[in-house]
């Protein structure tokens, strides 16, 4: 089991960036995927964006595009989410995720098999 701790939320305003750190411990993090998933009241858990293991591909999804960028400090065992541009509809719970490598797709949450207890960014018009 990976343990992962989030941290970097916060409040801030429209138009400002922000960036979200996970720090992983625990087994061995090779051939682990990492992703960043969010949640807003009474809505469901959606995909943010994952970062591959094996090539290091980064993967968005249409509102992170563009906005968001997640990277990987292998020497600190720690996945980055900076966001800029932030708008009040970015507003969340932000986790962070681990998963082996499989062919579950990666936009999902059953791809993943630890998470973190999320840090809460909060975007005011």
């Amino acid at each position: 089991q990976v343990r992962l701790v989030e941290s970097g939320g916060g409040l801030v305003q429209a138009g400002d960036s922000l960036r979200l750190s996970c720090a992983a411990s625990g087994r061995t993090l090779r051939f682990r995927n990492f992703a960043w998933f969010r949640q807003a009241p009474e809505k469901e858990r959606e995909f943010v964006a994952a970062l591959w293991y094996n090539d290091r591909t980064e993967v968005y999804s249409d509102s992170a595009k563009g906005r968001f960028a997640i990277s990987r400090d292998d020497a600190r065992n720690t996945i980055f989410l900076q966001m800029k541009e932030l708008k009040p509809e970015d507003t969340a719970v932000y986790y962070c995720a681990s998963g082996l490598i499989s062919t579950v797709s990666a936009r999902t949450t059953r791809a993943y098999s630890d998470w973190g207890q999320g840090t809460q960014v909060t975007v005011s018009s």
